[in-house]
């Protein structure tokens, strides 16, 4: 039977009470439990478990209050030196060797960056930022439609190497020093490509470009603050928009063809001139060597007509004579027809030398020295023109001459 049917209220009987722990069902004092009993009930749980007095079920109000504020200050303490562990835990970090810390406490930050180790600084009291001041970044920008100073249009990509070089300026300094980065990129390319032409951007003059850019883009960081140092920037393409690139194709293939023919007339030039110059150098030489020989030549003779005069004043007529043969000889070595004096008259022999040695189709220089079998040949060949030998004009041989000075 239910506890709240009618007839279950019998005399005395815990049966007659409610669940609650409420008086008779027919009493003033039916109704749900209180919310302070339940909560008394479960502080005493509770402050049994962290050491406090879990008995007297029916104790009385003063003495619950009592326990209840045990366990409070228990469950305080404890909660405390939990979080306190958790709080100093959180304080350790560990700085890499290519990192730099920077704290801030308070917003405010220290003077000393952090160097690579094992570090702790209170949580929520410091902020702490890593940063790699040893790794080289890069960062392509591609940048389409750009206009050169001859108003043409161009689409250029650049690479940018850089390193962090002060951290406490690149975290204090600038909000976002990366997106301050691709700013002053897009800054300095534009304005250095706005100042060349296009000829010397897509050919020669990429080097050039790429300095310009890096100087600029230096300048901008060190007014930024941003402590970023910038360490190389390469043009990486340089190219006219597709829809004109054919034409600008031809007009490189044409300037290729007129370097090709440039370094061709290099070549032979270094080839030519130090051929003249040598042969200028020879000529200088010969010369030099014909003035030096005609001066010793002067000399000599200047000294030989010294001496001919000294023996000319000693001897005057033999000296005469000796110059009259000498000249003599000299003109008749130079002459191809020779006159032969006949002994006995007056008569002279013309011998007609060259048409003798066309005749013969052999040459005979009479100013070579000739052999006794040659000056053999040529009495033989000489004897129809000479008349017939007699007692008084008969030709010896051995008076023939044995070189070519002449016959007399």
């Amino acid at each position: 039977m239910a506890w709240n049917e009618p007839g279950n209220n019998g005399n005395g009987n815990d049966k007659d009470k409610d669940p609650w722990g409420g008086g008779r069902k027919g009493g003033g004092d039916q109704g749900p439990p209180d919310i302070d009993e339940v909560i008394r009930n479960l502080t005493k749980k509770f402050n049994s478990l962290f050491g406090g007095s879990g008995s007297g079920g029916s104790s009385s109000t003063g003495s619950s209050s009592a326990g209840g504020g045990g366990l409070s200050a228990g469950l305080i303490a404890g909660l405390v030196a939990v979080v306190a562990v958790i709080w100093a835990f959180m304080g350790f970090y560990i700085v890499d060797e290519a990192e730099r810390g920077v704290v801030l406490r308070f917003g405010k930050v220290l003077d000393l960056t952090v160097q690579p180790g094992l570090h702790w600084n209170p949580p929520l009291i410091d902020e702490v930022n890593l940063v790699n001041v040893s790794e080289l970044n890069a960062k392509t920008y591609e940048n389409r439609a750009m206009l050169t100073t001859d108003e043409n249009i161009i689409d250029i990509a650049v690479t940018v190497q850089y390193r962090i070089l002060d951290p406490v300026k690149y975290v204090i300094a600038v909000q976002d020093p990366e997106l301050s980065l691709d700013n002053a990129s897009e800054s300095a390319i534009r304005h250095v490509v706005g100042g060349n032409f296009m000829d010397q951007i897509l050919t020669t003059g990429r080097d050039r470009i790429a300095d310009d850019v890096q100087d600029r883009l230096q300048d901008y960081m060190n007014v930024y603050n941003t402590g970023i140092a910038v360490s190389q920037v390469n043009v990486v393409d340089a190219q006219p928009p597709d829809a004109v690139r054919p034409a600008f194709d031809d007009v490189i293939r044409a300037r290729e063809d007129e370097q090709r023919a440039q370094n061709q007339a290099e070549q032979y030039s270094n080839q030519i001139i130090p051929e003249a110059r040598g042969e200028a150098q020879r000529r200088i030489e010969q010369a030099n060597a014909y003035k030096e020989e005609v001066i010793a030549q002067a000399t000599g003779d200047a000294s030989r007509f010294e001496q001919l005069l000294t023996e000319y004043l000693k001897a005057p007529e033999v000296t005469r004579q000796r110059l009259y043969i000498d000249s003599i000889e000299d003109v008749m070595t130079a002459s191809s027809k020779i006159m032969v004096d006949v002994e006995g008259g007056n008569n002279m022999l013309f011998l007609p030398l060259d048409k003798l040695m066309e005749q013969n189709a052999t040459a005979f220089d009479l100013n070579d020295s000739s052999t006794t079998q040659d000056l053999r040949n040529l009495a033989d060949q000489l004897a129809p023109f000479l008349p017939a030998p007699t007692s008084a004009n008969s030709v010896d041989r051995s008076r023939l001459p044995t070189t070519g000075r002449g016959i007399r």
